[in-house]
């Protein structure tokens, strides 16, 4: 059996950048909320709300931030 292999993209896009920060802040801010204090947990939920933000209008401040200091751009389609 032949496995079919996906092409590995070639540079980092704003959606796979997005997508590293989010798990990272929220990984990092659930280990603050068990080992300090549960309100870090309020961390996570901005995370969250910042994720709806994109996906229901193309843009949240972190990707804003992205394409201005960093130039970079959402997958060709």
């Amino acid at each position: 059996m032949t496995g079919v292999r996906r092409a590995r993209p070639t540079s980092w896009t704003l959606e796979r950048v997005l997508f590293a920060v989010a798990g990272t802040v929220t990984i990092i801010s659930v280990l603050l909320a068990v080992l300090l204090t549960p309100w870090f947990l309020a961390l996570t939920a901005f995370v969250g709300v910042n994720q709806l933000l994109y996906v229901m209008v193309g843009d949240c401040p972190m990707s804003i931030v992205l394409r201005r200091t960093c130039g970079l751009g959402e997958t060709a389609r």
